[in-house]
């Protein structure tokens, strides 16, 4: 059977109570808590980075779930892992070395996901499964 894993954006929260909202979502029965992380450049929005991850890990015992919007990713995989990432998603058309960049994360003993832009083909993805 699929089991379904509730991750919830930081990006909805209010910073001004983020920790009251890190524990509702905790006792809501979320898992994780997904970081969107956005460059300005691969993607037109930008967010946080590694001090905001940093200043969760110690407030959650949920997963910190990092999706890296960004440009060349494998520049920022070690610093987002020491800052406390569970698992670091990259986008395949954002490496110019996909594998690499998986390598690295699996490296620093962090689960690792490869996501895809709506217009690009899955099966670009088969050769990383």
């Amino acid at each position: 059977m699929k089991k379904n894993i509730l991750a919830p954006s930081i990006l909805s929260a209010d910073f001004k109570i983020l920790g009251e909202q890190l524990k509702q979502t905790e006792e809501a029965g979320a898992q994780y808590i997904h970081f969107d992380v956005m460059d300005g450049v691969f993607v037109p929005s930008i967010s946080f980075g590694m001090p905001v991850l940093a200043s969760v890990k110690g407030a959650t015992e949920q997963l910190l779930d990092v999706h890296l919007m960004v440009t060349e990713p494998a520049r920022y995989v070690k610093e987002f892992a020491v800052c406390g990432a569970d698992i670091i998603t990259v986008h395949l058309e954002a490496c110019s070395n996909p594998q690499d960049t998986l390598d690295q994360i699996h490296s620093c003993g962090v689960k690792a996901g490869l996501t895809i832009k709506p217009g690009t083909p899955v099966e670009d993805l088969a050769p990383y499964l």
